[in-house]
């Protein structure tokens, strides 16, 4: 099956800061990929530099084919055009109306006429159950809703590759479970590839065909969503159930708590 997204022994860091460690993924066409973390291990900057915004340090990120820190950027805006992002949290224009958040990719790189516009951002919030609500500002619209706004947004124009930054964050059981599906129904109907950065375990492992686990800026193991589940890695176990107890510890590191409160073995 060809690949989409391939990240070849890709490494980057913020100055002297290292974030990525030669990582190595891959993408196919028409499949939902999660990549999954702890905060800080370097998910979004995966997806920064898929999108071309941050150049590796080492290593190669090609999109259908073509280096993306190679492009020109004239080459790379036409690349970015064929890429979807959901933001964390939605990230709508708040002074634009749910339709014209829909519409406004639309209007900035087609030559498309406003009657075709109004019928494409019209079929866009249908298939994500907004149609009615097109008049209300982001102001008026409950969480879910305008996550499922920036969707509807995110694939406007049909791209080959969407991206989503925690797109299951602070949502309420419904509401997740209906990103959820939308993000695989959407993905097989427009026939595209998706990129999943996400915490939210349980979710994510219903929808996505293939999780990268990463932790400290190197991926630790990769897999289907059963392999995830059942997968022996301490790490992978404790943040797939949730566990206190793991290589993640629950206490920050520090002194004794008998030390901190001056207590001698006497007092033991």
């Amino acid at each position: 099956m060809e690949n989409l997204v391939e990240i070849k022994d890709v490494s980057f860091a913020y100055e002297v800061r290292p974030v990525l460690k030669g990582i190595n993924m891959v993408v196919p066409r028409g499949k939902v990929v999660s990549i999954m973390g702890l905060s800080g291990c370097g998910k979004t900057t995966l997806l920064r530099l898929i999108g071309g915004s941050l150049k590796p340090t080492r290593g190669e990120v090609r999109v259908a084919g073509r280096a993306t820190h190679e492009l020109n950027q004239e080459e790379l805006y036409a690349m970015r055009r064929k890429m979807g992002m959901l933001f964390q949290f939605g990230a709508l224009f708040t002074d634009m109306s749910t339709f014209d958040n829909v519409a406004f990719q639309m209007r900035e790189h087609t030559d498309l006429p406003e009657s075709m516009i109004r019928d494409l951002t019209l079929m866009k919030l249908d298939a994500v159950g907004l149609r009615g609500a097109q008049h209300l500002m982001p102001s008026e619209l409950s969480g879910g809703m305008a996550r499922r706004v920036a969707l509807a947004r995110a694939v406007a124009l049909d791209p080959m590759l969407i991206m989503y930054d925690e797109p299951f964050a602070g949502l309420d059981p419904i509401s997740l479970s209906v990103i959820g599906d939308l993000i695989r129904h959407l993905n097989d109907a427009l026939g595209a590839t998706s990129i999943v950065v996400t915490h939210d375990v349980q979710e994510s492992l219903k929808i996505v065909d293939y999780v990268y686990f990463m932790s400290e800026g190197v991926v630790v193991t990769h897999g289907t969503s059963e392999d995830i589940r059942n997968s022996k890695a301490p790490f992978v176990h404790q943040f797939v159930w949730g566990e206190m107890d793991g290589p993640v510890p629950f206490h920050y590191s520090g002194a004794g708590i008998a030390q901190e409160l001056g207590l001698g073995s006497s007092h033991a």
